[in-house]
């Protein structure tokens, strides 16, 4: 989540992107799915067995809510916008890992 918000407290000219079309969309996905995927593995082994529904709820709505704060903090930073795709992106992102996981059990 650090990492996350130190990206989005660079100011938008210092950032090279994107390399196509819709690249900063595909980066948010990866990013966010890697802190759905953090999200899951910080449940013990027996947790992630037993209440999979909770980890899944937790799986998707973290990454979701720490997306929407990262947007709204995005349109505090010059050269940076709060954009709605994006926070479609995030959730997305954590969506397709929470529900790989749950589809791999």
């Amino acid at each position: 989540m650090g990492t996350i918000f130190f990206l989005s407290h660079q100011p938008g000219d210092t950032l090279n992107l994107p390399i196509f079309p819709g690249a900063d969309k595909l980066v948010h996905m990866i990013v966010y799915g890697v802190l759905s995927c953090s999200v899951i593995f910080s449940f013990s082994p027996e947790v992630r067995k037993q209440r999979r529904g909770m980890v899944l709820t937790a799986a998707i709505l973290v990454p979701l809510l720490f997306g929407l704060s990262d947007e709204y903090h995005q349109s505090f930073v010059a050269g940076r916008s709060a954009e709605f795709l994006d926070l479609v992106a995030d959730g997305a992102g954590g969506l397709m890992v929470g529900l790989a996981w749950l589809l791999k059990r």
